[in-house]
């Protein structure tokens, strides 16, 4: 209690003094310190100090510094400090020198000071004067820790490569690495036992390297070899979910057609595979059901995929289970699952979502970024396949759930209406008016009303119809209405390229050629990837003689369609009006490797190296064209006229035999047979020859000559006969050709006269009339070499066509390219008047 104190009344405030401080460390006085200022304006301020040298670092030895001087330890008396340096207010400085001694500067040695110091040495605390460091110290490798730790990692390193080998498409390459990952695998294994670490070895790497081998072998088809290492993995049981892997040896033995394996393993897989796993379980389903088609026992499928449908339905299972009750013919089943086909959900969202719906500039912005997106994309495909899905199985139920294919197709039309496919409803009923046409037994008219029905429909369907209605008209070559229609399809969509080919077509019909490019053009604007476009263009060009234009389109369209025929065709014909026969030649053997059975082509190049002069070739492939159509007239007579020349007669008359059989009313042909048995010697199978023709022919002066001339030869009785014949036939070509010449003359007079009177005007007209008539009747009938029947050869070089000549210079319609394939009408038409 003697220690406290108790403030009395009368003394001053408590915290009084509190604010009071030792002006020592008064740094704001520091301008009015003289001894300070004077210390920094000379060089005795900037001079450095000097360190102590005293040991140790303990007081008791030396005297305390103080600002006001030493306080000796042997008296109370202060004496005046000697020799030290002292701060502007009496202070002695630390480190300073006193007496040699330096003072022990422990307190900052971290910081790089020593207390060996000098005066003179320079600042380093980095000690980056001693030179730079030493190197690390290098891990020894020899360690077998070390050395198993390097092995795995090259393993690891093996199995990217090989994952990226198979990913740029190197197959061969991705199987070397996986099996490289094996061999060192296994080492790194061995290394471990005779290490003694066996119990560390790494279980998930193995299964990586196996797994990885074992797809290589798969997908470079070497099945036996997959097998193998998959039933390693799959024996495993050390390995977890390896059971899994059982879909993969399933797969195997499905691309194997081992089916009852296939169906063994999917069902292996299955029972492994938990409920929670409801989607992997689905796909296995399918699977199954897809392998009980392939073995052809349905009712097994069925019930794979109504067990799909029931638990997680899907397009894909949906239109299986179609198939299988078409297969078994099971009709009201089939109208079931097609309804189950239309009502499977689809998983995407609606395309209302990418459709702006205010005016905000950032909301704008994130709709156009992911309209194209691989999101949206891969939804617009999925939906594009739903629709081919149900398009295909309302064509192949159609004529089966109904007693006509107009009511099936109509009520799949209506279930269609009711389900979320609305819009397909009008591509169905369009497809149904082209299915109409494929069929043989085809209603064209109820085709066409049907199609018409759509003309007041909204633009893409209209334009859909219309551009099938001009299709069918130009078929028919009712251009008018072939022209309308299309007109009607550009109006409802100026951007649809088959209506624009269809215009240009009904344009080209009417020869204005410059026109027709400027549609076709339009429509290759349209849509680059329109090969009839193109090709109609080069036509056009080819019309218009302009050919190196249209070479450039057909080489452009053959870099598109690599084995067209009809494209090889046109560029060897272009190739050969440029005089480049070479090319041309070139070209269609391009074109025989593709079509080697085309009788035109091959007598086409047989011609070509007939004006080259290589007969060897030419005679060649005449033969092989006469081989594979025996009835070219221009091929038998060029192989006929060959033996000749090449003096084997005999192999010549089969030929004309042979013409003679197709053209019987041409004289010529006989002739030539009687000529080739009279060249090989044979007279009186000529001399028969000869009396034939004459019986068929008795006016043909040839022939009568030719009997005069052999029955002198031959000492025969008849050749007074046949004289007298073949006087009376000159004299009689004599006075027709007198008359044709007379008649000639006659109305040549006729028409000078016309400017006469109306009685004489009249009279000249007649005669012209009676003379022209008269002509035309001698100049049908025949000369010296022609049948009586020559008119005939006219009407069979008529309705002949060359499949590779004139018919292939028609411009080609929208759809032509995909009709003359086996495909669905849809599929031919659709993709060309229709947008997805």
């Amino acid at each position: 209690m003697e220690n406290v104190h108790l403030a009395a009344e009368d003394e001053d405030d408590l915290y009084s003094g509190y604010n009071d401080y030792n002006p020592t460390f008064d740094s704001e006085e520091l301008d009015n310190d003289i001894g300070f200022q004077q210390a920094v304006r000379t060089s005795h301020g900037r001079r450095p100090p000097m360190t102590a040298k005293f040991p140790g670092t303990a007081i008791a030895a030396r005297p305390v510094g103080t600002s006001y001087g030493v306080e000796s330890s042997q008296g109370g008396r202060l004496l005046k400090a000697r020799s030290q340096m002292v701060s502007s207010m009496g202070r002695p400085m630390t480190g300073a020198v006193q007496d040699g001694a330096a003072r022990p500067m422990t307190a900052v040695r971290a910081a790089g000071y020593s207390s060996t110091m000098t005066r003179g040495s320079t600042f380093d605390p980095l000690g980056q004067s001693k030179g730079p460091a030493p190197a690390l110290e290098t891990k020894i490798e020899d360690s077998p820790e070390e050395k198993i730790k390097i092995l795995e990692k090259k393993v690891n390193d093996l199995i990217e490569e090989s994952c990226m080998a198979y990913s740029r498409g190197d197959q061969q390459v991705a199987l070397e690495r996986a099996k490289e990952a094996g061999r060192k695998e296994r080492a790194l294994v061995r290394q471990r036992e005779q290490t003694g670490t066996s119990d560390h070895i790494n279980l998930d790497l193995t299964y990586s390297v196996l797994f990885n081998l074992a797809n290589q072998y798969a997908n470079n088809d070497m099945y036996q070899e997959a097998l193998n290492t998959y039933s390693v993995i799959v024996k495993n049981k050390m390995f977890s979910n390896a059971g899994r892997l059982k879909v993969n040896m399933a797969n195997i033995y499905f691309k194997q057609k081992n089916f009852p394996k296939a169906i063994k393993f999917y069902r292996m897989a299955l029972d492994q595979i938990s409920n929670a796993h409801k989607e992997m379980r689905i796909k296995i389903m399918q699977n199954i059901g897809v392998v009980f088609i392939k073995m052809g026992q349905y009712s097994d499928a069925i019930t794979s995929f109504e067990h799909i449908m029931s638990e997680s339905p899907n397009i894909k299972s949906g239109f299986n289970l179609i198939l299988c009750y078409y297969a078994i013919g099971d009709r009201d089943r089939m109208k079931k699952s097609f309804q189950k086909l239309i009502s499977a959900p689809l998983g995407i969202d609606e395309e209302d979502k990418y459709i702006p719906a205010n005016d905000d500039p950032k909301a704008n912005m994130v709709i156009e970024a992911i309209k194209n997106d691989q999101l949206h994309q891969m939804e617009r495909d999925r939906k594009a396949l739903a629709e081919k899905y149900i398009m295909t199985s309302a064509k192949l139920i159609a004529p089966a759930i109904e007693n006509s294919f107009a009511a099936g197709f109509d009520w799949c039309v209506d279930m269609v209406k009711s389900s979320q496919y609305v819009e397909l409803a009008n591509d169905l009923e369009i497809n149904k008016a082209i299915t109409y046409l494929r069929q043989r037994d085809f209603n064209q008219a109820e085709a066409v009303e049907t199609l018409k029905t759509f003309e007041k429909k909204d633009s893409r369907v209209k334009s859909a119809a219309a551009t099938n209605l001009s299709f069918l008209y130009f078929l028919e070559r009712d251009f008018d209405q072939a022209d309308r229609y299309a007109d009607m399809a550009m109006s409802a969509d100026r951007y649809n390229p088959a209506a624009l080919i269809n215009k240009g077509n009904t344009v080209f019909e009417r020869q204005d050629y410059e026109k027709a490019a400027e549609f076709y053009k339009e429509a290759l604007r349209n849509d680059s990837s329109c090969t009839e476009g193109l090709y109609n263009l080069g036509l056009t060009y080819k019309k218009l003689g302009r050919l190196d234009e249209a070479l450039d389109c057909f080489l452009k369209l053959h870099a598109i369609l690599r084995n067209c025929p009809q494209v090889m065709f046109q560029l060897a014909s272009l190739y050969e009006m440029l005089e480049d026969p070479h090319q041309a030649i070139d070209w269609l053997m391009q074109l025989i490797s593709v079509t080697p059975t085309d009788p035109q082509v091959l007598a086409k190049l047989g011609e070509l190296y007939d004006n080259e002069g290589d007969k060897s070739q030419a005679f060649q492939h005449y033969y092989e064209s006469f081989r594979y159509f025996p009835s070219n007239i221009g091929v038998i007579e060029w192989l006929g006229a060959y033996y000749i020349d090449t003096q084997f007669c005999e192999k010549a008359i089969q030929y004309f035999e042979r013409a003679t059989l197709i053209q019987p009313t041409q004289v010529k042909w006989q002739l030539m047979v009687a000529s080739c048995y009279r060249r090989s010697g044979n007279y009186q199978k000529a001399l028969d020859t000869y009396k034939d023709i004459h019986r068929k022919f008795p006016e043909n002066v040839e022939c009568l000559r030719f009997l005069v001339r052999l029955c002198t030869d031959m000492g025969l009785k008849e050749v007074q006969e046949y004289a007298t014949k073949l006087k009376k036939v000159e004299k009689m070509k004599e006075i027709r050709e007198q008359r044709v010449k007379s008649g000639r003359e006659s109305s040549a007079r006729g028409r000078r006269e016309g400017s006469a009177g109306s009685d004489s005007s009249h009279s000249g007209r007649g005669t012209s009339t009676r003379s022209e008539r008269l002509s035309a009747k001698l100049r049908s009938l025949p000369g010296n070499n022609e049948p009586y029947e020559a008119s005939a050869q006219q009407n069979i070089d008529a309705s002949y066509m060359d499949p590779l000549g004139p018919q292939m210079e028609r411009p080609k319609t929208a759809a032509k390219k995909r009709i003359e394939e086996d495909e669905f009408a849809d599929e031919e038409l659709g993709d060309d008047l229709l947008p997805e």
